[in-house]
């Protein structure tokens, strides 16, 4: 995929790229697959904001996609490559032999008119999905299952692929994006190939209005606050956060301070991820 340079027209086209789009080939989401999105700008059930920064944004309908791969053993043609205004990656639309339409996400290389199939004795092509036990170590792997059957929960943004890596009793090392090194039960399910749309890292908003369009609201400095409203607001003129290190809005340490307390899946971890200097 190529990325779009614009002549710099309006100051707002300066630093500004885009998708070239030229993979896409349906316009049009499947009517069968696509269910209302309701916007809910980042306030819960009770109308309190619990997510800052969301709000307006396009018009959206949410693309139903099979994560789970379910329907196992059952040849499906490609029959598009669309866009999926929920997510980074492009989406492959499947048309089964029984007529069944689903929509996976779309790995590098897979084009209109392959056929891809689920199952345990499915090849290793790029979107055919396969128990962990049956793909052979070094394979690149997506949308990776935690829980059998529950479907593919890790590695499906755009661009990222996580390696097999080892195979011992019931489960199997998974090295993650995040150089993170994880077990995985060998019985999930795991696609083969990398997701698609590669240059999605490369692409350059360009203007704060692009920004709005995808309902993502400006977000504001802490130190340009008052008091109330963060520990590093007040002071007369530019000052520092006049504490031992930064704070969060909530007053708790920010930047590099470790927040995981996740007992649960700890013990599934064989090595951290690769922390940098913002943890």
């Amino acid at each position: 995929m190529a990325i779009k340079i614009y002549k710099p027209v309006t100051p707002g086209q300066r630093n500004m790229t885009g998708y070239s789009f030229e993979e896409i080939t349906k316009s049009k989401p499947e009517r069968s697959l696509i269910v209302i999105r309701k916007a809910h700008s980042g306030r819960n059930s009770y109308g309190r904001i619990t997510v800052r920064h969301r709000g307006g944004g396009h018009k959206r309908y949410i693309r139903l996609i099979d994560f789970k791969r379910d329907k196992t053993n059952i040849p499906a043609n490609v029959s598009a490559i669309e866009y999926d205004p929920n997510r980074t990656a492009r989406i492959a639309l499947l048309t089964y032999v029984d007529g069944e339409k689903r929509y996976i996400l779309a790995p590098v290389g897979l084009k209109v008119g392959d056929t891809i199939v689920s199952g345990s004795e499915a090849e290793i092509r790029p979107g055919n999905s396969l128990p962990i036990s049956r793909i052979p170590l070094g394979t690149m792997i997506h949308n990776i299952e935690l829980k059998e059957g529950r479907g593919g929960q890790m590695v499906r943004s755009a661009g990222t692929a996580a390696q097999l890596l080892a195979k011992e009793g019931d489960f199997a090392q998974v090295r993650l994006p995040s150089g993170e090194v994880r077990l995985v039960r060998q019985s999930c399910y795991a696609t083969v190939g990398q997701v698609g749309n590669l240059d999605h890292k490369n692409i350059k908003l360009g203007k704060a209005g692009r920004k709005r369009h995808l309902g993502i609201r400006p977000s504001v400095r802490g130190t340009a606050m008052s008091p109330r409203d963060h520990p590093h607001g007040g002071g007369e003129g530019r000052s520092p956060v006049g504490m031992p290190g930064p704070k969060t809005p909530w007053g708790k340490p920010t930047l590099g301070y470790k927040t995981r307390r996740n007992k649960t899946s700890s013990k599934y971890i064989v090595r951290r991820r690769s922390s940098g200097k913002r943890g």
